[in-house]
């Protein structure tokens, strides 16, 4: 299903760790601790979600059991940082992983067995919207049935606000990525996540001192440098991220509205509350095997939905 990724050794974690502010990777929105199958509470406030019209319903032909499952998308989707420091886990990903506890959205959509042969990973760790085209015309070359797409975290995760990727560049980007895959396999489903709220991720962290350790290292530090700095300088680069997040998942939803096989998640990632035990240990940043296993419940309920997400 997915290759098995090499594991650098690091001599001690603290120079694994140190090594994390060079990894351009995207953070994980937030996942209720609680529940477990397609059940999971959705209970975020959605003041800061992106408003949005509800999607043309496309109930009539969307297939809730598509066949087959290509993923592209970021670290989020390779599993960087959930089994072990500084290392791919494509075993515990979301959207294609085999990991019993995860149980992926191929896995519920496939079982278990077909899973393995009817399911492929091509997300890159670090990858942002700009790269997304390349990734869509590998999936296209398997003819899936289903693409899942979670991308778009790395463009605001940066090392400042001027280094956001621009709307406009972002809206093109994956206009291209669309046109890509339906140059290969026009007839493929598209699943889209939200770019999740890292807004969201600096409010709950900043509470826990290690978080803030590792988050001191140099990660994302559009949003999460001086996690305690209060002051008018940080509240407005914290709120230009955010900003920025809205208007990616605004890209999201109208792009693919345009395509009668594309169903948007309606900001579920976005709105999703998290827990500390969603997330990694070793950078409090990335999802756990647990915060696998909420996305990919999100991901199986709105697609096997009748209706689209509103």
């Amino acid at each position: 299903m997915t290759e098995r990724a090499t594991r650098p050794r690091m001599r001690t974690v603290g120079a694994a760790l140190a090594a994390l502010s060079f990894v351009g990777v995207a953070a994980l929105a937030g996942c209720s601790g609680e529940g477990s199958g397609d059940g999971v509470s959705q209970n975020a406030s959605t003041t800061s979600s992106p408003s949005a019209s509800p999607s043309p319903s496309r109930a009539s032909g969307w297939n809730p059991k598509p066949g087959s499952v290509a993923a592209v998308g970021d670290s989020i989707t390779r599993g960087f940082d959930a089994c072990s420091v500084l290392a791919d886990c494509p075993e515990v990903s979301w959207a294609t992983g085999s990991d019993s506890l995860v149980r992926s959205l191929a896995v519920r959509l496939l079982g278990p067995a077909k899973a393995v042969d009817r399911s492929w990973n091509h997300a890159v760790s670090g990858a942002r919207m700009a790269q997304l085209p390349e990734q869509m015309a590998l999936a296209a070359k398997e003819r899936p049935e289903l693409v899942t797409v979670m991308m778009g975290a790395n463009d605001a995760c940066r090392d400042s606000v001027g280094l956001m990727t621009p709307v406009a560049d972002f809206r093109a980007s994956f206009e291209a990525s669309m046109r890509q895959l339906r140059a290969g396999a026009p007839k493929a489903q598209v699943y889209v996540s939200s770019v999740p709220d890292l807004k969201r991720l600096w409010s709950t962290g900043r509470l826990d001192e290690g978080a803030k350790r590792i988050w001191s290292l140099g990660i994302c530090r559009s949003m999460l440098a001086e996690a305690d700095d209060l002051g008018p300088a940080a509240v407005a680069r914290r709120d230009a991220v955010q900003e920025r997040v809205v208007a990616y998942n605004g890209v999201l939803r109208d792009v693919c509205a345009k395509d009668r096989h594309c169903r948007y998640d309606g900001g579920a990632v976005f709105g999703f509350r998290f827990t500390g035990a969603q997330l990694s240990p070793w950078d409090w940043f990335h999802p756990s095997r647990d915060g696998q296993a909420r996305l990919a419940e999100i991901a199986y309920r709105n697609i096997t939905a009748a209706e689209p997400p509103a």
